[in-house]
């Protein structure tokens, strides 16, 4: 039976980190506030220049050199991003380009904090129909260009921070199905009625004449928005029914799971999906305090890291789930 594989992991952060203190700078904050909001300590920004496809760069040479492999082997890119080297074409070109292997689907997914989930998933369809056999999964982001950094875009501009994590997913036969290692599953959901809660107004053309006016930018409608009470409500509940929908289709328990890496997006978000579960502390390995919320790479970027700590081992078995803007939400349950 052939199923899918993460053969590798690797990611990549900028050198410049900014401390909450830093904050303060240009918005009225401090780290005690954000600290006790987000559990967010610091975050990594890029340099004036850098790109998302340059961050995505980095992530995905440290997957494929991990994996063992050669980039020509590379069937396919699906790179996941909310923060796009331009508006067209996709970033996953871009980054295509920079490594130097034409030919091959390059696919972006836009699903926002969700969009590792939705690539890993897409990828394991294209790997257990025996179309591709080796497929690169990147999540990127580059939020620092796009926050507002003033003390009315605080609430939104503390959350993110920038950096890519990738991994190689490939194909393998699977005769054991409780001990191979293999992606056992993956679970998407979406609700545009919520679409609006979590947001960039401008931009979209539709509204106004022109896609970008001086009204827009002299109104704030080109800076991301944010009803935080809404997307903490929706996501403390979202993200405990997909993963417990996971768990059912996969016949397992909680207790089975070796290590839980969700997507980073609110230490507090977490805290409270541990404590609806039961799930001790040491199970759940978190990077939001070193990187804050780097959106579609925070997942990628929480294997690298628990792979380089050691608290992710061949043969554990590791649950996945997130929750973003769109509303949209997913989990995955795979075997290390």
């Amino acid at each position: 039976m052939i199923r899918s594989k993460i053969l590798s992991t690797g990611m990549y952060v900028p050198p410049k980190i900014l401390k909450n203190a830093d904050l303060s700078a240009f918005m009225d904050t401090s780290d005690e506030w954000i600290k006790q909001r987000t559990g967010i300590e610091q975050r990594h920004w890029v340099e004036v220049g850098t790109t998302t496809s340059d961050l995505a760069l980095e992530a995905s040479l440290a997957a494929i050199s991990n994996a063992g492999i050669k980039k020509e082997e590379l069937d396919m890119i699906i790179l996941a991003t909310l923060s796009p080297d331009h508006e067209f074409p996709g970033t996953a070109c871009f980054l295509q380009k920079k490594l130097q292997v034409p030919l091959i689907p390059a696919l972006d997914v836009r699903q926002q904090c969700t969009g590792f989930i939705y690539g890993l998933s897409i990828a394991d369809q294209f790997i257990r129909t025996g179309t591709y056999k080796k497929i690169l999964v990147v999540g990127a982001e580059v939020h620092s260009a796009g926050l507002e950094k003033s003390t009315s875009g605080r609430e939104v501009t503390v959350l993110f921070g920038d950096g890519a994590g990738a991994v190689v997913l490939g194909a393998t036969e699977v005769t054991e199905l409780k001990s191979d290692s293999y992606l056992y599953s993956t679970h998407l959901h979406a609700d545009g009625t919520y679409a609006e809660e979590l947001w960039t107004p401008s931009g979209t053309g539709m509204k106004e004449k022109d896609r970008m006016t001086i009204k827009q930018i002299e109104n704030g409608a080109i800076w991301p928005k944010m009803n935080g009470k809404a997307v903490f409500v929706h996501a403390v509940k979202r993200m405990p029914e997909v993963l417990i929908e996971a768990l059912e289709k996969n016949e397992l328990k909680i207790e089975d799971i070796d290590l839980f890496v969700f997507h980073q997006a609110n230490l507090r978000i977490i805290d409270m999906i541990a404590k609806q579960f039961n799930i001790p502390e040491e199970k759940i390995f978190n990077t939001i305090q070193k990187y804050a919320n780097t959106t579609a790479a925070t997942i990628p970027i929480g294997l690298d890291e628990a792979v380089r700590a050691g608290k992710l081992k061949k043969g554990m078995l590791v649950a996945s789930a997130a929750f973003g803007s769109g509303f949209t939400w997913a989990s995955a349950i795979y075997r290390w």
